[in-house]
């Protein structure tokens, strides 16, 4: 079916597909905004943080099990020592028994010092485990203040994108009730989806939707066409809107 409009007519629908183009651009940098790439990485370098600050939060508290059952094995063992001290003082222990008990403060004395040792060690380690903590911290506070300005930011450049897209809906609107024939319309919104650009100005034998320049033949059949027959191109099916631009002569009706 040949869809007909006058040349005027069709003109407008340039302006129809200046705005779309424009919320189609909106539409793509809102998919693609820095701000919320920016807000992301943030983010994703603060669970990581977060993520090590748990992981150390859970060595912290093996680290004082273990503390804990080296300070009781210590006590223990010192204990013993102060129960055979005590023995010893008192006197009146047979020389066989004796010896027992003195080879065996002899072990416990060896045997607490490696549990101090050990516990010194672990100590050292839950010192050092408490740093890092401190710093994972500390660096999730700062990723979080960060992370609060970018989200901010991502906000600011959202709002402006969503004042910007009802700003050309609102063109959109008053260029529709303006007036289009139904015809020229569905033409033009069936172009659009099958390729994203419904119009485009034939300028210099080029077509300003694909930007392919149209060979000879087809020049000379759009030539003849009448000015109020709707054409596209055979690239990329988009509506050629013809005026003093498109390098056809006097017969584009411009």
């Amino acid at each position: 079916m040949r869809v007909r409009a006058e040349p005027d007519v069709q003109r407008r629908l340039l302006d129809l597909a200046e705005i779309d183009t424009g919320l189609a651009q909106a539409a793509h940098r809102r998919r693609n905004l820095p701000e919320a790439q920016e807000a992301l990485r943030i983010e994703t370098e603060r669970n990581a943080q977060k993520d090590a600050a748990v992981k150390v939060e859970m060595t912290l508290e093996d680290l004082d099990l273990d503390i804990r059952k080296l300070e009781g094995e210590v006590d223990a063992v010192r204990k013993r020592e102060l129960r055979n001290a005590d023995r010893l003082a008192a006197g009146g222990i047979p020389a066989k028994q004796l010896s027992e008990m003195e080879h065996e403060n002899t072990s416990l004395q060896r045997r607490r010092g490696v549990l101090e040792d050990d516990l010194l060690a672990v100590m050292e380690q839950r010192e050092a485990a408490g740093e890092d903590l401190d710093r994972a911290g500390a660096q999730v506070d700062v990723l979080d203040q960060e992370l609060g300005e970018a989200q901010r930011l991502l906000r600011e450049a959202e709002a402006d994108l969503t004042a910007s897209e009802e700003s050309a809906r609102a063109r959109r609107a008053e260029l529709l009730a303006a007036g289009l024939p139904d015809e020229l319309l569905a033409d033009y919104e069936r172009q659009r989806e099958n390729s994203g650009i419904g119009a485009a100005l034939l300028r210099a034998r080029r077509c300003g939707a694909c930007r392919m320049e149209i060979d000879r033949a087809e020049i000379e059949r759009i030539k003849a066409a009448d000015p109020a027959e709707v054409v596209h191109c055979e690239e990329c099916g988009a509506i050629l809107v013809r005026t003093g631009e498109s390098g056809l002569g006097t017969s584009a009706g411009a």
